[in-house]
């Protein structure tokens, strides 16, 4: 198979995911256990890629800058912090940790 053909099969198996998707009823995307399941799938998903993000490297677990730049952004988070303040401090924080060469 080559990297079109897979890309293709891809594609169209996307498509027919959401047209399958069109065909279920809306009276049970709107039951209450659906509804509560797709609020907690994504936060779910969102949680998951920022570990995978922050703590991978390839195939390997690395502890380097980024960890205390994500713990200070959710301090800042759950203080209510402007996102761009929360962005910045992470970003300063990890330059500093950086410089002072505690993580690569």
């Amino acid at each position: 198979m080559t990297l079109w053909t897979a890309v293709l099969v891809a594609a169209i198996a996307c498509v027919a995911l959401k047209a399958v998707g069109y065909l279920i009823p809306p009276s049970v995307l709107e039951a209450p256990r659906p509804a509560r399941i797709a609020d907690l799938l994504t936060v779910a998903l969102l949680a998951a890629l920022v570990a995978v993000q922050t703590l991978g490297d390839g195939q390997a677990i690395v502890v380097d800058a980024r960890i205390p730049a994500v713990l200070v952004a959710g301090g800042l988070l759950a203080l209510r912090a402007p996102f761009l303040v929360v962005v910045v401090a992470a970003a300063v924080v990890a330059a500093l940790l950086r410089l002072l060469g505690w993580a690569v």
